[in-house]
């Protein structure tokens, strides 16, 4: 009878062992996918199927499988497995550079701001003019005349002084009686042409208000501000999406070696149910052992679906930052991180920290720009309230022709005679009065004088080629100055706006107060966050070290039958919790590292990204 006993308890320890080994093996045999990051200062102290099991899991993919494979079969929808992408932290980070929408957004605003720049800049482009006319006018009884005339100008805003200049050329040849005798001052009416060109400039230049600031340069300056504003709101942007791609980063890692440590409760699960099927088959178990196992795989499983969900959860919210086409193919790609969490003993330096977050944060530098806007508006303000006296100067060169005329001298005599009674002229007319009446005429009346008249100048004789050509006569030149003045009663606008513009002074300062404050709180959670989720890391290790120990000493006793199932399952589901609590504390340490590098502004410095300034804040 005991020999009996004896053969059947060592049928039944093989059984036991022989299905330990069985599923061992075939956990071993699993197929292995690319590695995502994993801490390289983990040790590992369990079974070797859970070890296989933690480091070597199958792509994450929406989970489907069956308690009749060996190992759980782990989908995600919209996802293939067979196509991959390894990310590192550096190169998730320069995709979302290129790629990410919000800040493509973020540059068009600095583009914009900078073609408004140069919008405003146009004012002090010079502005050519010509103005070609031909005027025919006939009135009744008199001919037709044409006059034609051809102006032209150059306009050009002076910036320093707010002064302005105008070059003009005007050229005219003029049929009209009227109009000739304004071009020549009522000298000289002639029945031909008259032709006219003046050459000048006028000069306009302010001496009180609009001195030394005026609309167009207030509106400048302050554009370049803007620009230098929109360039601190995409140094904002990217900033903020470099922080959020680094999160997203480290939270997908969290959640594929969450899925992984859940992949290997779910095989320690499957390896207790055929140690426990093997059992009831040996005799040594009650079947009712089984419903327990089958209850706990089920559970764990249930975790596996969490876990996988996150999966996709963190990896949709990363692809999200860096992909910029709704249609790209890496949305069904399975992103494979390949960097390991990085850890630091060495505190951080909460001076150095407060320091940086002052002078490079750009919500505090806006405000800064914020400021020297209102300085200018201060400044534009106060002139306005100046009386207005402008200097007005012109100079110019004014040239005559009279078209063709006669040159030469000539004879002539003083009095033309004609029939009595037909006199045209009253010189006629005199003329038979006193020299043919019935009175005897005097002595002088035999012969009639004559006198030379002299023909008109040479340089009248032409056309526009000869009033050109008179314009550098020495009594050309002539010029004007007058002073323009100019008092406002009240000035009601330019006080009204100089008191809002000190108000906005006032409240730009309480802004900035309230926005280092802002700041501070900011840091001093970063920094305590960092230095937090370092010691975490330590305290988190330890418990895992410690729960690997108790794991392993329990599984002892439950192979010498001194434990129960339920105990072994607190221990297994104890060193999962204590080994995802360790990750989470890695992951949770570089995501305060990047939270405080973006409250401090860092970013860019730590991730060697270089960030050049607009062209257009430059004075």
């Amino acid at each position: 009878m005991k020999s009996l006993r004896f053969y059947a308890l060592f049928f039944t320890l093989s059984v036991v062992f022989g299905g330990l080994n069985a599923g061992r093996a075939a956990a071993q045999a699993q197929p292995t996918a690319p590695q995502i990051a994993k801490n390289t200062k983990e040790a590992r102290t369990n079974t070797a199927q859970s070890e296989d099991s933690a480091d070597k899991p199958e792509t994450p993919s929406a989970p489907s499988y069956s308690l009749r494979t060996n190992a759980p079969i782990v989908t995600r929808v919209g996802v293939q497995n067979a196509q991959t992408l390894p990310l590192t932290l550096n190169e998730a980070i320069r995709r979302a550079l290129e790629n990410n929408n919000d800040i493509e957004v973020a540059k068009n605003d600095v583009r914009i701001a900078e073609s408004n720049l140069r919008s405003l800049l146009g004012i002090y482009d010079g502005v050519f003019t010509i103005q070609p006319n031909l005027d025919r006018s006939s009135s009744t009884g008199r001919g037709a005349t044409t006059d034609f005339r051809v102006n032209s100008d150059f306009t050009q805003q002076i910036r320093p002084g707010g002064g302005s200049i105008k070059g003009f050329l005007n050229n005219s040849r003029t049929e009209n009686q009227f109009a000739q005798q304004q071009v020549t001052s009522g000298t000289s009416t002639s029945s031909s042409a008259v032709f006219s060109t003046s050459l000048g400039v006028t000069y306009t230049q302010p001496l009180w208000r609009n001195l030394k600031v005026d609309s167009n340069r207030r509106q400048i300056k302050i554009q370049r501000k803007r620009v230098s504003q929109s360039d601190a709101d995409f140094r904002r942007q990217a900033i903020l999406v470099i922080s959020q791609v680094q999160s997203a980063y480290w939270d997908l890692v969290f959640a594929l070696r969450n899925q992984q440590n859940q992949v290997a409760n779910v095989n320690l699960s499957r390896e207790n149910l055929r140690v426990i099927e093997a059992k009831i088959s040996a005799g040594s178990s009650a079947p009712l052992e089984k419903a327990e196992v089958m209850t706990e795989l089920a559970n764990r499983e249930g975790e596996l679906l969490n876990a996988t969900q996150q999966v996709s959860t963190a990896e949709n919210r990363l692809k999200q930052l860096f992909l910029r086409d709704p249609n790209s193919s890496d949305w069904l790609a399975a992103i494979v991180p390949t960097d390991a969490p990085v850890f630091s003993n060495d505190p951080v330096d909460m001076d150095a920290a407060m320091k940086d977050a002052m002078e490079f944060r750009p919500e505090l530098s806006r405000l800064r720009l914020e400021k020297e806007i209102n300085k200018i508006d201060l400044d534009f303000y106060k002139n306005q309230t100046k009386p207005r006296v402008d200097l007005v100067s012109t100079f110019s060169l004014d040239g005559l022709a009279l078209g063709k005329v006669s040159t030469s001298s000539f004879t002539s005599p003083l009095v033309i005679p004609q029939t009595a009674g037909s006199e045209t002229s009253s010189s006629a007319y005199f003329y038979n009065l006193i020299c043919r009446s019935t009175i005897t005429p005097p002595p002088g009346c035999a012969t009639i004088p004559s006198v030379v008249v002299s023909g008109t100048p040479s340089y009248y004789n032409g056309g526009f080629n000869r009033s050109f050509a008179n314009l550098f006569r020495s009594d050309a030149p002539n010029f004007t100055v007058g002073v323009t003045f100019s008092f406002p009663l009240r000035n009601k606008t330019a006080k009204a706006d100089l008191a809002t513009a000190r108000l906005q002074t006032e409240r730009i300062d309480a802004q900035t107060r309230s926005q280092e404050q802002t700041v501070i709180a900011e840091v001093r959670n970063a920094v305590q966050a960092v230095e937090t989720a370092r010691l975490r890391i330590a305290t988190a290790r330890t418990a895992r070290e410690n729960a690997e120990i108790q794991l392993e000493g329990e599984r002892k006793l439950f192979e010498v039958g001194r434990s129960t199932t339920f105990l072994l399952f607190q221990r297994e589901n104890a060193l999962t919790n204590a080994r995802n609590s360790e990750i989470r504390a890695e992951t949770d340490y570089n995501k305060a590292l990047s939270e405080l590098q973006r409250v401090t502004s860092t970013t860019f410095r730590v991730n060697n990204i270089q960030v050049d300034s607009p062209a257009g804040n430059q004075q």
